[in-house]
């Protein structure tokens, strides 16, 4: 199993919108007999490829054992059932990590496979699968992308100085490893506010990636810049507005944007986009991971709306003083009302300091 979860490590970033696997197909002494990972959307899931790779050896699986990182397909998708091909094969064991939690399978891949008679263990490897999945598991199971929100800042918590500067305040190898999480990502969400500041790509470079992250802005009253670097031939972008602006909205259009108008229904959100129906919408367009780009306008209002799931945030090792901060909400009374954390990793990256922290109880849904 440990080499079925290699495979679907090192190949993460091709298969969204679908998950990650890998398989592995052994003899009865552990001879590895093939081998393989899920495809791009729409081409071969790991066990199909595992099985055309023992083909290719000359290996016969009649008899083997599968050991595949999440339960074989049931249901005819862009692809057949993989647990028919397994059966077909003449597989005698499947040992999985975990059941499938997209109701169109969920279970029902284990019941075909014993039905035909192969043994079924499940549960090696289970929480690393999930870890490398955790955007899929939450699409399927909350109806909601897994957000991440990115903030690169000083010691003292500063992302920018009062003036908007903010360029370098971490350094070239965590801008790249900043890209190595976008590249994963299957959208990269930004607000207004850093569209007109900024006026970023958002895109990723200087990283291999199969493909470019689709791109979400949050655009309440519709003042995207029809120049704005955003705008990339080949790359998805989502507008989400609060205000109706047919003119600038079939501008927008025109340049290739998707503009949704999904206007916040209480006093607090009035004028504003409706965050968590933004996610909610978001999800159906099949993204599993939400990479948050922005600043301390919508962090603020993510955060207070309770909708980030993970910081990935980058420390400088410098004081800037007065600035911006990594998020606007509040103030709160009590320290009770704050928002609790567990860290997750502490790794240094050049000269700086990145720290994964989750919110608290939400790694489990």
């Amino acid at each position: 199993m440990a080499l079925a979860l290699h495979l679907a490590q090192t190949n993460r970033n091709l298969p969204p919108p679908n998950p990650s696997v890998g398989c592995v197909i052994v003899s009865a002494g552990m001879q590895v007999l093939g081998q393989g990972q899920t495809q791009v959307a729409g081409g071969f899931h790991a066990e199909i490829v595992a099985l055309n790779d023992a083909l290719a050896r000359g290996n016969s699986v009649a008899g083997a054992t599968a050991y595949v990182t999440l339960e074989p397909c049931s249901h005819h998708g862009r692809t057949g059932p993989c647990c028919d091909a397994l059966v077909a094969a003449g597989i005698k064991k499947v040992v999985a990590s975990l059941a499938d939690p997209n109701p169109l399978v969920a279970g029902q891949g284990f019941a075909r496979l014993r039905a035909a008679g192969v043994e079924v263990e499940v549960g090696p490897g289970a929480e690393e699968s999930r870890e490398l999945n955790i955007g899929f598991f939450s699409r399927m199971i909350r109806k909601t992308p897994w957000v991440r929100m990115k903030i690169a800042a000083s010691l003292d918590g500063k992302t920018a100085l009062n003036n908007g500067l903010s360029q370098w305040i971490t350094s070239e190898p965590a801008r790249q490893d900043g890209h190595t999480w976008r590249a994963r990502a299957c959208a990269v969400l930004t607000g207004i506010g850093t569209v007109l500041e900024d006026n970023p790509r958002l895109d990723v470079r200087g990283v291999d990636t199969p493909r470019q992250p689709q791109l979400v802005v949050v655009d309440s009253r519709l003042e995207t810049p029809l120049d704005a670097k955003l705008f990339m031939a080949g790359r998805a972008l989502t507008i989400f507005a609060a205000v109706v602006a047919p003119s600038k909205q079939a501008q927008l259009e025109a340049l290739g944007a998707k503009v949704i108008h999904l206007p916040g229904i209480t006093p607090s959100t009035d004028g504003k986009v409706d965050l968590a129906a933004m996610l909610r919408d978001v999800a159906l367009r099949d993204i599993n991971e939400l990479h948050v780009e922005a600043g301390h306008r919508l962090n603020g209002s993510l955060i207070r709306e309770g909708l980030v799931d993970e910081f990935l945030i980058y420390l400088a090792p410098k004081l800037l003083g007065q600035g911006r901060d990594m998020a606007s909400f509040g103030p709160l009374t009590e320290l009770d009302k704050s928002v609790g954390l567990d860290f997750k990793s502490t790794t240094m990256i050049g000269p700086d300091v990145r720290l994964i922290a989750r919110t608290q109880g939400r790694g489990g849904f």
